[in-house]
């Protein structure tokens, strides 16, 4: 069930209960923290850029580094080959080294302006081990996995990036207390508007 609330999506079910989303490296913030916000998106994406730059800062700030919002970033490679699915494996071979946030922050630095020949010089700049990179990036190594996430997003009715879902960390969504499916870059404003209205409620026990 999906009920339209000014812009932002209600869903009562969903691709994933968040108290299964195992850290794999994806995740910041506490593993505890009451909230999860979960986002899909692409190294290639404007709106997704936009988020990175403008909205997570503050996000940051507010919500994550104090404990009260756990940050997990899955892969929704807008097509199946291509400069942003190279990302996303670059991404993923640097997270195999625990560098993976790195690798992430440093594709969105370069503002979109990827090319698949520079991915192996952005291993080297943030200290990964060059020749366990080259292997992984080489083998195409995670990409299964990538295709997942955007197979879960579409579940969840999303069909572009960026797309995001907050829900409580240990019960999930359930008809009583729904995800909140946030279908593009809204401003930090919205996002912190669902996540106080949620931490204002009694989080529901798992």
């Amino acid at each position: 069930m999906i009920t339209l609330l000014a812009g932002l999506a209600l869903v009562s079910t969903g691709a994933v209960q968040a108290g299964t989303i195992a850290d794999d490296g994806r995740i910041r913030g506490r593993a505890d923290a009451p909230i999860t916000l979960v986002e899909y998106s692409d190294f290639t994406c404007g709106y997704c850029l936009k988020f990175f730059r403008d909205t997570l800062p503050r996000l940051q700030a507010k919500y994550i580094d104090t404990g009260k919002v756990k940050f997990v970033y899955r892969d929704y490679p807008r097509t199946d080959r291509g400069v942003g699915v190279d990302a996303a494996v670059a991404a993923r071979c640097a997270g195999a080294q625990g560098r993976y946030w790195a690798m992430h922050d440093r594709l969105f630095t370069e503002g979109g302006r990827l090319e698949t020949g520079a991915f192996k010089g952005f291993a080297k700049a943030i200290g990964l081990d060059q020749a366990a990179f080259g292997q992984c990036f080489d083998e195409r190594r995670h990409l299964e996995s990538i295709f997942q996430d955007r197979q879960e997003a579409n579940r969840w009715g999303f069909h572009g990036t960026p797309g995001f879902i907050l829900m409580y960390t240990a019960a999930g969504p359930t008809e009583k207390d729904p995800a909140v499916a946030i279908p593009g870059a809204f401003p930090f404003e919205a996002f912190a508007e669902e996540i106080d209205r949620m931490l204002s409620k009694k989080a529901p026990p798992s």
